[in-house]
């Protein structure tokens, strides 16, 4: 089964920005989550900490400020199309993914040998993104803030401690949140790059791709793009 081509509306420039400073976030708070938690070179610990609290803080700001671009900027919510809607859409669900999770399952574990037709991101993607990146990073902020000196005595981080059994408790929780998103980012190269690099090539080097195109109309493949010979032309398929 040939590929959806991959265009750079389905990935806008805030979009981009705000993967790129999410991956660089989360590798500088695991890296530094690590030595403050495993000590091992002496000197370190006052930049690690600082380190971990300012990257906390970027990341929980900028999933709120992705969060409320996505109900104001567009992106193409589908492969295959340059055509944009509210960029939320992709995440919320849509037509184009009605009835898929178990088809989308079932290709992951390589049951199937074809994934289904769908909008930009399959069913599991958008159950991994909501689960593990909005709620992940608002737990691991909420955390954060219960073992931050500055702000351990807010009555809601108060409320918090008390109710799992203490500070240590909150630091176990947190801990393994570090592991959480280690699992998330894992999965989450998987899920992208199951189908190719192509998305990859576009979200880190902008880099479009071609191949099948998409009426979002119809609701159905409409040609082909072979951005490589001719850009921005489509070439019909033959009708068997």
């Amino acid at each position: 089964m040939a590929h959806m081509a991959h265009y750079r509306e389905a990935h806008p420039l805030p979009a981009v920005i705000w993967h790129w400073v999410n991956l660089i976030c989360m590798i500088l708070l695991i890296l530094s989550g690590i030595e403050i938690h495993y000590p091992v070179i002496p000197g370190l610990m006052g930049i690690a900490r600082g380190m971990h609290l300012g990257c906390g803080f970027i990341l929980f700001f900028a999933l709120i400020l992705r969060l409320v671009w996505s109900f104001f900027g567009k992106s193409a919510n589908v492969g295959g199309t340059r055509v944009q809607v509210m960029d939320a859409r992709s995440f919320l669900p849509q037509k184009e993914n009605r009835h898929q999770l178990i088809p989308w399952i079932k290709y992951y574990l390589f049951f199937k040998k074809e994934h289904p037709l769908s909008g930009k991101y399959g069913v599991p993607q958008k159950i991994a993104y909501f689960v593990f990146v909005v709620i992940g990073i608002f737990a691991m902020f909420f955390t954060g803030l219960c073992l931050w000196q500055a702000t351990a005595l807010w009555a809601p981080c108060l409320w918090f401690t008390t109710l799992v059994g203490g500070l240590m408790k909150v630091r176990i929780i947190h801990y393994a949140g570090m592991f959480w998103f280690i699992c998330f980012m894992l999965i989450h190269i998987y899920l992208a790059n199951i189908e190719g690099t192509a998305p990859t090539m576009i979200m880190f080097f902008r880099k479009e791709h071609g191949g099948l195109t998409w009426d979002t109309e119809k609701q159905c493949i409409s040609g082909e793009d072979l951005l490589h010979d001719a850009p921005q032309e489509y070439k019909p398929l033959k009708q068997d």
